[in-house]
């Protein structure tokens, strides 16, 4: 039996961010000239994002974490920054992974194997321990925690699950990312930073992983993976923990490396003598900014909706880093027009500048009972 990804659930805060007063809130901190509010419109008003979510509360909703007045943004230590992630992340985490057992007909007591990724915040132990707590997975279910490798995280966790499954047949995996990005933001004179604050938002997204039979739906099936690591990047994008929060550097030559390397990087994933626009039938790509994609699909030579599910969850959530691309993957999951063998190509992009892979093919409950 093929390993599949059986079900997929997703998760966001209450609280919704509309871009175009989040840019005002930003745009008038103290201390921001003219210059830096023209930085911040032209970042938020060429985002292609509408909405995002986040933990700390709505901005202008009162006194919070980050707002003393609901006007001004405080800057929290990286301690009480992370105190709210270790209070926000597993409730997030486990409302994922419910709607994922659900969606597929496993039960907790089922799950073999729980891989956790998040690079957003750390505490021990850590939500791969909680989620078994919280859900009533079995103490003796083997745990793995991906840390710190950013938006590319959630490959690495499903490729470490089908390997699992591979190893052990018959396992259960519970996948789970989340990730609260909106705990680091700041204001900010600084044009990356200034990125930074229009594109992230916070959300999570699970997954379960088995080479056990689908019992409902639609699934993916998994196939290769691989990694690449740009000629250069590494100090294009990099995350590092700072004293007021982690601190993203997200520069202007990220979409322009990945325009000019993804041609490679694609041709490695399918084959030299392969072409992109007849081997693949849909495409997963992590929005990690409108210009990212862009240029993919420029140096991919996509047509306009190839990248409409990743278009999609940048426009209605933002950039919740490694989660990000397991919504686009629910799209594709419940998408009626996308055929029964339609064969996936999955992209994402970490630190460093590294790009991970991953193939799939949608199947029916038909498809596997064949």
């Amino acid at each position: 039996m093929s390993t599949q990804i059986l079900a997929i659930g997703t998760a966001v805060p209450e609280s919704r961010l509309p871009q175009p007063s989040t840019r005002d809130f930003f745009a008038a901190q103290p201390g921001v000239g003219r210059l830096t509010a023209r930085l911040i419109g032209a970042a938020f008003d060429s985002s292609a994002i509408d909405n995002r979510y986040s933990v700390i509360g709505g901005f202008g909703a009162g006194e919070n974490l980050f707002t003393e007045d609901g006007a001004t943004l405080r800057a929290p230590s990286t301690g009480a920054r992370n105190e709210l992630y270790r209070r926000e992340a597993p409730l997030l985490s486990a409302a994922a992974s419910r709607e994922a057992l659900e969606r597929s007909g496993y039960a907790a007591a089922e799950v073999t194997h729980v891989v956790t990724a998040s690079c957003t915040g750390f505490f021990a132990p850590g939500p791969d321990y909680l989620l078994v707590r919280q859900l009533g997975i079995p103490t003796s279910a083997e745990r793995t925690h991906i840390g710190f490798m950013g938006c590319a995280a959630a490959f690495p966790a499903l490729r470490a699950a089908a390997r699992i499954c591979a190893a052990q047949p018959g396992s259960v995996v519970l996948v789970v990312c989340t990730e609260l990005c909106s705990l680091h933001i700041r204001s900010s004179s600084d044009p990356e930073q200034i990125v930074a604050s229009a594109v992230f938002g916070d959300g999570a997204g699970a997954a379960i992983v088995s080479s056990a039979p689908a019992r409902r739906g639609e699934s993916l099936e998994v196939g290769d993976f691989s990694t690449a690591i740009t000629s250069e990047g590494e100090a294009d994008m990099d995350w590092t923990i700072g004293d007021r929060g982690f601190e993203m550097r997200l520069t202007a030559n990220v979409p322009r490396i990945i325009g000019r390397e993804i041609a490679g990087v694609v041709e490695a994933m399918i084959g030299a003598d392969a072409d992109p626009l007849t081997e693949i039938d849909v495409w997963a790509v992590h929005p990690g900014g409108r210009s990212v994609l862009d240029r993919v699909q420029d140096g991919v030579g996509l047509g306009d909706g190839a990248l409409a599910h990743s278009r999609a969850v940048l426009r209605d959530f933002g950039n919740m880093s490694s989660a990000t691309i397991l919504f686009i993957l629910q799209r594709i999951l419940a998408d009626p027009e996308i055929a029964d063998g339609a064969r996936i190509a999955g992209l994402c992009f970490g630190p460093g500048l590294t790009v991970e892979t991953a193939r799939f093919v949608r199947r029916t409950r038909a498809d596997q009972r064949a």
